[in-house]
């Protein structure tokens, strides 16, 4: 059961991420790394400093 829970949590955060990331000019393929607990994360934090670089432009 908790199996099937991470896949739906995980489904719920990839999806986004695959329309988000190629925005900041990131791979979308990289969405898969929200499966990995700290994925989401750590690409939270990539958006954040593309985010930051698109700012200063």
């Amino acid at each position: 059961m908790g199996g099937l829970w991470w896949f739906i949590l995980s489904a719920l955060t990839i999806i986004p991420m695959v329309k988000i990331l190629p925005f900041f000019g990131i791979n979308k393929y990289w969405s898969v790394a929200c499966v990995v607990p700290f994925g989401t994360i750590a690409l939270l934090w990539w958006v954040g400093l593309k985010l930051t670089e698109l700012e200063r432009k």
